[in-house]
């Protein structure tokens, strides 16, 4: 690594890369959270690549919903793969160094990923709105071009809100000490070092969190405010819960994504130690990837089916060789 030498200790100009400080205090038990984040990495590889494979190869599957559900597995299939495997690396090394580039290309991916996946929530709160509160014409206004049109903005959103973002806050000198004290490139810990004033940066960090973090938010609140509503006026106890059940695996993705979110939050404004804010933050990026296609697969019948039929004529295979 290198740095130019303006001026020593704090006003050192860092232009060579970082040291993520990690869960270096874990010592030797960084080997047992190694294996344990291996596999739940491995976990949530196999089951949102399930999910993607199970619904390309059947043709029942190709609906808005699960079109949708193939955008969030790949988006979670990034989110965790931007963060985790350096991890891995990192736990078994005595030097956890990062380059200045591959510090800026996590971040990119990780912000994308993460804003990306608040937008496509909401295009997917609109598809069970949709489906739930106009059933009759479900199929004219979520048409495969709608879908693309909605999935297309979600990404737009993503990709340039976090490309300007990001590439403002490495355009910035970035001075002090070249430690991290985190386990990845997360935009408030790199912001924090930059010799100069970042309140610009900092309000444009809140505009985004209003406008395409919490607006998406909302806009989910209100849908199941209409499809709860409307649920409620069906006359069959037996309709109420077939229709509760075609949205109740997407309100359950919703409450994890934004509950993790929030409690990492407010755990970093209440947390006295950053060991503490380190793991909850950890909890963040793991829980939600590796969950999310289990729920979509224990709690969805077509997708149940679809396995079941898959697996049989796999056990069929196998028995006529």
């Amino acid at each position: 690594m290198t740095y130019s030498e303006s001026d020593p200790g704090e006003n050192q100009t860092i232009s060579g890369g970082f040291i993520l400080v990690g869960f270096s205090y874990l010592g030797e038990q960084q080997i047992l959270l190694f294996l344990m984040l291996l596999v739940i990495y491995l976990a949530t590889l196999l089951g949102n690549l399930l999910v993607i494979i199970l619904v390309k190869l059947n043709l029942s599957l190709h609906i808005p919903m699960f079109f949708f559900l193939v955008n969030l597995s790949f988006l979670e299939i990034c989110f965790t793969t931007s963060v985790v495997p350096q991890l891995l690396v990192h736990l078994l090394v005595e030097e956890k160094s990062i380059s200045l580039v591959g510090c800026a290309a996590q971040m990119y991916v990780f912000s994308i990923m993460g804003l990306t996946e608040c937008c496509l929530l909401a295009a997917m709160a609109y598809d069970r709105y949709v489906a739930i509160c106009h059933p009759l014409h479900y199929m004219t206004i979520m048409s495969g071009r709608v879908c693309a049109q909605l999935a297309g903005a979600s990404w737009f959103i993503g990709i340039s809100m976090e490309v300007a973002q990001i590439t403002w806050i490495f355009s910035l000198p970035l001075c002090g000490s070249h430690q991290i004290h985190h386990f990845f490139c997360d935009i408030l810990p790199v912001r924090n070092i930059a010799c100069t004033d970042t309140s610009k940066i900092h309000i444009l960090g809140l505009s985004i969190i209003v406008l395409f973090i919490m607006s998406p938010f909302f806009m989910i609140i209100l849908s199941y405010v209409y499809i709860i509503s409307t649920i409620l006026k069906l006359p069959s106890v037996e309709g109420r819960r077939k229709a509760f059940s075609t949205c109740s695996s997407h309100l359950m993705v919703v409450s994890l994504f934004y509950g993790t979110a929030l409690f990492t939050y407010l755990w970093r404004n209440f947390s006295s130690t950053l060991e503490n804010d380190q793991i909850v933050s950890l909890m963040n990026i793991i829980v939600a990837p590796v969950l999310n296609p289990i729920i979509y697969t224990l709690r969805n019948k077509e997708v149940k089916g679809v396995l079941r039929k898959t697996l049989e004529k796999r056990k069929s295979r196998l028995r006529t060789i």
